[in-house]
């Protein structure tokens, strides 16, 4: 049986575009020390591609650790962050929860670029969340809370401890909230 985190291929297109916009949010910090490696930029353009039907699922899963390697490249942790923001936005294809890994890598690195990162980090994921669609909201509803479920991304590993794991249950909590639009 597959992972609850995978969700359905319509679901992981839906919430890659998502994963996308977070990921690009950040990006400079990555590319202001870097501005010739282009890998992060391509994961998040391939991402908006998969998003649209464009690529297929299996492509996008052997290229995922594209963008992460990059984070090698530099070496303030913001852009390193950032990086991994990317590289998370291309592992939507293989799972979705990499959505929420997205979000919760753009706003570690949006908290680390700024003098209050606690308030840079809040600022982060109310822009994440103002740019949710109704049909994101209802995808990321169907995965588990973050470090409940093992089968995945959202299970013990990096995304279950720490800044990764409050951003990501305040993210939870709020699309588990009713849509008051």
């Amino acid at each position: 049986m597959s992972s609850p985190q995978a969700l359905s291929d319509s679901d992981r297109r839906c919430v890659a575009a998502w994963a996308a916009d977070c990921a690009e949010h950040v990006v400079e910090l990555f590319e202001a020390e870097a501005p010739a490696d282009g890998r992060p930029r391509d994961a998040i353009e391939r991402t908006r591609a998969y998003s649209r039907g464009e690529l297929e699922a299996a492509g996008e899963i052997r290229r995922r650790f594209v963008a992460g390697r990059a984070a090698s490249a530099v070496s303030s942790p913001a852009a390193v962050a950032a990086a991994r923001a990317a590289a998370q936005a291309s592992g939507v294809a293989h799972m979705g929860a990499h959505a929420l890994g997205a979000a919760a890598y753009a706003a570690k690195a949006a908290g680390l670029a700024a003098s209050d990162e606690a308030a840079a980090r809040r600022r982060e994921v109310s822009w994440q969340l103002a740019h949710m669609t109704a049909p994101v909201r209802a995808a990321l509803r169907r995965l588990p809370p973050v470090g409940e479920d093992s089968a995945g991304p959202l299970g013990g590993g990096l995304l279950a401890s720490g800044v990764l794991a409050a951003v990501i249950r305040e993210l939870q909590a709020a699309v588990r909230q009713p849509d008051v639009r």
